[in-house]
């Protein structure tokens, strides 16, 4: 039996780089930043106070613009992200003209890295002060599963309804999970991605007990996120959603829907190493982008473009290029690397299918995110990082990338993109 090809026929995108794919995409090839100062006080002592915010015409993004009281009582901000990437996606695919049919066949798989902790929060000070102040609906409101259950109820999708949690990379192993249950026959169409809504007070501090934030930008956001550069110093907590929808090749075609590109592998590893550190020799890395290669039946010299997890961390960001090298040795001289998280922070949960999706568009339309706020590096200079502009994308065979994204706990996803051929 030949294998079921998966192509991605929608995309929606709700993020510090803009709110919606279009605009996502314009900023980040032309290198505009989404890192913004938090000026609430509650984090006016906090060594790290910046973060990417989810901003609508330069002002604070409200759900309640797209969203009744009743309705934001049932769900989490995380969830409003989810529906509203969601919504761009399905109507991009053309997924409100399925028949009933098609929709026993359509699932989703959106995940989560974090809970809402600043609900639980204040649901435990309304528990201090009665009982009757605990909203039925908090359960709800904290499964990091519910996303995907409000998209299958809001459409009417009766295929698999799936969340993963795996922490950073949690985004990339919803697609790759999606890509194998089409593969496999279980679904034809597929909802996936992540959705993060964790800048809260008790989030960033314990992220700053951590020492895993910047905290030398706090005068100068827009420059915080830094991936490779030998000023990095921490990541910059993000928020928001991306959604993919991943279809069977010739479903795909008899709906008769444009298609971005091909997903043709998907790699995993665990570190079995550290809980918030990666393996000191990037083997986890390593194993999950061979893997990748591997399951895409490519050869590592097919490989022209990786979007690194690159966080902006120096420990982080080292190992990873270290794995690179591992993997692609002489060849690595012909790849270019880059992350675009110097534009819109590290969205956790979110991050990997965010980036995904800025991966899917340098494969479609031949053009390499930069890597922003790139000066220099303490890394390795012959690397191409694309620092600071983006670059086209000159190559005389198939257009192909990896998707690197890891989590804490030693968890690591890469996926593998090509353009797409009929």
């Amino acid at each position: 039996m030949a294998t079921r090809r998966v192509v991605v026929t929608g995309v929606g995108v709700l993020s510090p780089a803009g709110i919606n794919l279009k605009e996502s995409w314009k900023n980040i090839l032309a290198g505009k930043s989404g890192i913004k100062k938090i000026e609430d006080p509650l984090y006016e002592k906090f060594p790290s106070r910046v973060a990417g915010l989810i901003q609508e015409n330069g002002a604070k993004f409200e759900h309640s613009k797209y969203f009744s009281k009743s309705e934001l009582r049932s769900m989490s901000p995380a969830t409003a992200f989810g529906l509203l990437a969601a919504k761009e996606a399905i109507s991009d695919a053309k997924l409100n003209e399925l028949t009933e049919e098609q929709k026993l066949l359509t699932g989703v798989a959106v995940g989560m890295g974090m809970v809402d902790l600043h609900d639980i929060c204040t649901t435990h000070e309304a528990l201090c002060k009665s009982y009757n102040q605990v909203s039925p609906f908090f359960v709800p409101r904290i499964l990091s599963n519910m996303t995907s259950g409000q998209i299958s109820i809001k459409y009417g999708f009766h295929g698999p309804n799936h969340s993963v949690s795996t922490a950073c990379a949690t985004g990339a192993h919803a697609i790759g999970d999606s890509f194998r249950f089409i593969q496999n026959g279980d679904a034809d169409i597929m909802v996936c991605g992540g959705t993060e809504a964790s800048i809260s007070p008790l989030a960033v501090a314990a992220f700053c007990r951590l020492r895993a934030l910047s905290t030398s930008f706090n005068d100068t956001p827009e420059k915080a996120s830094r991936p490779f550069d030998k000023k990095r110093d921490g990541f910059v907590i993000g928020e928001g959603s991306a959604i993919l929808i991943l279809e069977e090749l010739e479903h795909a075609i008899a709906r008769g829907v444009p298609i971005y590109a091909e997903i043709l592998g998907y790699g995993l590893s665990g570190d079995a190493s550290h809980l918030t550190a990666p393996h000191s020799d990037g083997n986890g890395a390593m194993l999950a982008m061979s893997r990748a290669i591997k399951n895409a039946k490519l050869l590592p010299g097919d490989i022209e473009y990786i979007n690194a997890h690159a966080t902006s961390t120096p420990l982080g960001d080292s190992i990873e290029t270290k794995a690179i090298k591992s993997v692609f040795k002489e060849n690595v001289q012909n790849i270019a690397v880059s992350s675009t998280k110097g534009a819109h922070g590290h969205l956790l949960g979110a991050a990997g299918n965010l980036e995904a999706v800025f991966t899917i568009k340098a494969v479609q339309e031949g053009l390499l995110p930069p890597t922003i706020n790139f000066e220099s590096t303490d890394i390795d200079d012959h690397f191409n990082f694309v620092p600071n502009t983006h670059q086209k994308w000159t190559s005389t065979k198939r257009r192909v990338a990896l998707k690197n994204a890891f989590g804490f706990g030693g968890t690591n996803a890469c996926l593998c993109i090509g353009e797409y051929n009929k």
